[in-house]
């Protein structure tokens, strides 16, 4: 079949922006770059309350895609839950992730389901949706092997992961060593900033904290900046944009990106794409993909001491933050989007 109009789904929380975003804009760009008539299409995703997340998969399964406006459409490109819903005879999922609380985040902090009647069994209905859904694809892709992994246990799917350069690749650059450590992510309980913050308590002066990101727990971790006594070396800076976060990244000593059990995590990516080392955690899922512990940067039990010694030790060494780093831009600048459409377009 001859591939010229493509339909790239997304579901997307209003107001918010992170890499699942950032992936299908680019993601759109390259398509177009290559040559197809692509379009977006976007509905909006709430999951609470818990009987919510059902009716939006619903919504989802309701589109059919193969056609608009009298216009063929060729193929569908499904990204993340429940986007892949949508019907279409020649449907491909690149995942971003699935409804993570549901699955791998179950029994953790992390996770709203409990051991109630009513959880178990809308954990087991999606569960077995998402297995038919994703199914019905020609082809399925994850954005990373932690993905891959996950789709492997809990659905028995064996799917390729597919890595992509995320979307400053080619705009970052390497720049000084400086007196602050970056922090890249959104202010929620799973991106674990509070480490980074918690660590600033043992961390040698006059390294700083710099967090480039928004959340709803901004309010917690200022409060406990100023409970550890380190709110003067604590800066919050909201969501930046591009230009700045590219200059933030060239003049940071290291990046401290700790999550627990990300999917892929571009920020791993970005940091080595400006030569800088990442300090993560030995849990941390994604970012354990490309970082080698005392190669191109520092895997850390997740405890707040264990990340400040890996500061301090690149503190009192730049020689090896910049080792580290240019082990780090060798490692990511392998990446490219060579190969991705051609699997993706099948």
């Amino acid at each position: 079949m001859s591939i010229r109009t493509v339909v790239v789904c997304e579901a997307q929380v209003p107001f918010v922006e992170g890499g699942a975003e950032r992936l299908v804009r680019a993601l759109v760009e390259q398509l177009r770059a290559a040559g197809y008539l692509v379009e977006r299409v976007a509905l909006p995703f709430k999951w609470y309350p818990k009987e919510e997340i059902l009716a939006h998969a619903a919504a989802w399964r309701l589109l059919d895609l193969t056609e608009s406006n009298g216009r063929s459409i060729d193929l569908v490109i499904g990204t993340k839950f429940p986007s892949y819903f949508a019907r279409h005879p020649n449907k491909v999922a690149w995942l971003v992730h699935q409804y993570r609380a549901a699955y791998e985040l179950c029994d953790t902090a992390f996770s709203d389901f409990e051991h109630t009647e009513g959880d178990v069994g809308l954990r087991a209905t999606l569960i077995d949706l998402d297995t038919r859904m994703l199914g019905e694809c020609q082809r399925i892709y994850a954005i990373a092997e932690n993905t891959a992994a996950r789709l492997r246990r809990f659905n028995g799917l064996e799917v390729e992961p597919l890595y992509h350069p995320p979307h400053l690749a080619d705009r970052l650059r390497a720049g000084p060593y400086g007196d602050y450590v970056l922090s890249v992510a959104r202010l929620e309980t799973i991106k674990r900033c509070d480490l980074a913050v918690e660590a600033m308590c043992l961390v040698d002066r006059p390294i700083r904290l710099l967090l480039a990101g928004e959340g709803t727990q901004r309010a917690n971790l200022e409060a406990m900046a100023e409970r550890l006594g380190v709110a003067d070396r604590v800066h919050f800076l909201d969501a930046v944009p591009d230009e700045a976060l590219i200059e933030l990244y060239a003049g940071a000593l290291a990046v401290v990106y700790a999550p627990f059990d990300e999917d892929f995590g571009y920020v791993t990516l970005e940091s080595f794409l400006a030569r800088k080392p990442v300090i993560t955690a030995v849990d941390s899922g994604g970012p354990l993909e490309f970082v080698v512990d005392g190669v191109n940067g520092a895997i850390v039990p997740p405890q707040s001491e264990a990340v400040a010694n890996a500061i301090n030790g690149y503190a009192a060494n730049r020689g090896r933050a910049m080792a580290h780093g240019d082990a780090g831009y060798a490692r990511a600048s392998l990446v490219t989007w060579n190969g991705v459409i051609e699997k993706l377009v099948g």
